[in-house]
């Protein structure tokens, strides 16, 4: 079902009424976004849902619970339930990719080529290749002399608005190892280039590759200090052999690649600058002279500060004070919950929404092992590590073997009970977790049909591992059988917990980003501002970019 958008952030006006909307309807379901699915068996968090809505959903195939974050719903659904999912839905922000030549008509995109991208993956080449095009159109929009990539990483999108583009660039980043991998990088590139320089005979000519500042940006001071140091370089002749030697760029747009010098006029893009730095990016428009213009793309809400309607400017939410009249603190959950992705879970296959599901319950039942036996260690949130993204991946890709090898022969029930043996009988406590779950993947597919999987063995295995993760010795006294077979009966709904706690995910996002963009709206008649979709939020789930420039800023022809 299409997202039916029933609210504009066109203006400060129609924004906060969005957002009170946003805070409105989010209110009543804090029980729903402060829980943590660890806590599922401990804290019995299933009784708190409405009960007519968890009668329904145990019934339903995974299939159809992956669809939830996505605001599909069945016609045989509770109304109560449709309800609340077609709602949130009509609550977020749409994340559907922008036709950005209707919003930025001087935008021109170019592909890039295999030195430019080499490295990157499937995802970060079509994140640099769009990004790089909507900041080199806004730097020559405002006629910015250098472009300031913060939070730069390997430097990708530096480079390739620095080499393609033709633009004076400096990359930040606080891991000095970044910064010197993205010289190496630049190096080579440079080099390519110089080669084909010399092949057009076009000389020796110095080619500017993006400067690199190792730095921790952790508040605006240091962030203004760093404004001014940025010094222009004149980049024609480069401009001219670059043209030359890609062949695709006619005279008028090489030169509109060479802004003239302006002083220290500076765009500042950050391709999912983490937490605060968003915010600081954001901030900095508005109080550096020398920032003309913004493009962000934020991500990891989860590391943001936060703070109430008094704690000052220091907090990267709520940056409004719209926001901080609506009175709504989110907590460390909610943002956690933000950075979930409708998107990708909308697409993960039977198995691998069940193998998802599957692991949630293990990590919740392990908490319940920790709340009996290691009661002081659940004073410190206790982590055992961030296996989510990368298990998943190796589900995926055993999923993927799996089905090739069916194609060719039909698994034995022999293998599958020489399989359970080894899982049954490995070194306790030692095995590394991401392992274990290896062999999990293995057994979950190889268990579709008639066969039976022992899941308190395979449950024991994981606890075990998790100890050795927490520095623990496990005990004599742990009946690890014991403790599953006692959260067992409702294991099959956290597959149904975790759905509806999702589907909250991407309105929680929406309410960060439209207190973002209310800040900058607030600032009445100084910005030009507008937010929208550019990636494909499939490869690229934090898709969704602010682009602000001030008004008063000397348009080029």
């Amino acid at each position: 079902m299409a997202n039916q958008l029933k609210y504009s952030c066109d203006s400060a006006t129609e924004t906060l009424e969005w957002i009170k909307a946003i805070a409105d309807f989010i209110r009543p379901y804090s029980f729903l976004i402060n829980a943590h699915v660890v806590n599922f068996f401990k804290d019995r968090l299933w009784e708190a849902v409405d009960k007519e809505w968890i009668e329904c959903l145990r019934k339903e195939p995974v299939e159809n619970l992956l669809l939830i974050p996505s605001g599909v719903v069945q016609d045989h659904w509770p109304p109560s339930l449709k309800e609340f999912i077609l709602t949130l839905r009509s609550l977020e922000f749409p994340r559907e990719s922008a036709d950005l030549k209707t919003v930025i008509p001087d935008l021109h995109m170019k592909s890039l080529n295999t030195v430019l991208s080499q490295g990157m993956n499937q995802k970060k080449k079509h994140e640099v290749e769009i990004l790089s095009a909507v900041v080199s159109s806004v730097a020559n929009n405002v006629g910015a002399a250098t472009i300031v990539d913060v939070g730069a990483g390997q430097g990708y999108l530096a480079q390739v608005l620095s080499f393609q583009y033709l633009h004076s660039v400096v990359a930040i980043d606080a891991c000095s190892h970044h910064g010197k991998v993205t010289d190496a990088r630049a190096e080579r590139i440079k080099k390519h280039y110089e080669s084909q320089m010399r092949k057009f005979g076009s000389g020796n000519m110095n080619l500017n590759a993006p400067k690199t500042i190792t730095c921790h940006v952790m508040s605006m001071d240091s962030l203004k200090a760093l404004t001014t140091t940025f010094v222009p370089e004149n980049n024609d002749e480069q401009s001219r052999l670059m043209a030359h030697d890609c062949e695709k760029a006619d005279e008028r747009q090489a030169q509109s690649l060479c802004p003239p010098s302006i002083g220290s006029s500076l765009v500042l893009a950050g391709l999912h600058a983490c937490g605060d730095l968003s915010v600081t990016m954001l901030k900095a428009l508005s109080e550096c002279k020398e920032v003309k213009a913004v493009v962000s793309i934020g991500c990891c809400y989860n590391l943001l500060s936060e703070g109430s309607e008094n704690s000052g400017d220091h907090c990267g939410f709520p940056m409004s004070c719209g926001v901080k009249t609506v009175s709504l603190l989110l907590g460390k959950s909610s943002r956690d919950l933000a950075c979930q992705s409708a998107d990708r879970w909308r697409n993960l296959s039977k198995d691998a929404g069940l193998h998802n599901f599957e692991l949630h319950a293990f990590r919740a039942a392990f908490e319940m092992v920790l709340s009996k036996h290691y009661p002081e260690v659940m004073i410190t949130s206790p982590s055992i590590g961030r296996q989510g993204k990368a298990l998943r991946r190796q589900q995926q890709r055993r999923i993927l073997e799996s089905q090739l090898r069916q194609a060719e022969s039909t698994y034995s029930h022999s293998n599958v009970v020489e399989h359970c043996s080894v899982l049954g009988h490995g070194e306790s406590g030692t095995s590394d977790i991401s392992g274990l779950v290896s062999n999990m993947d293995t057994l979950s597919i190889q268990s579709e049909g008639d066969l039976s999987v022992d899941k308190c063995s395979l449950f024991g295995k994981f606890s075990l591992s998790g100890l050795h993760r927490l520095g623990l010795h496990p005990s004599g006294d742990i009946n690890f059988q014991g403790i599953w077979k006692e959260v067992e009966p409702y294991a099959e709904l956290v597959g149904v917990y975790w759905s509806l706690r999702a589907a909250l995910g991407p309105l929680l996002e929406t309410f960060i980003l439209l207190d973002r963009l209310l800040f900058l709206q607030e600032q009445v008649n100084k910005l030009e501002v507008v937010m929208l979709p550019i990636f494909d939020p499939a490869l690229s789930p934090r898709n969704v970019a602010i682009i602000a420039r001030k008004v008063d800023t000397t348009m080029q022809p």
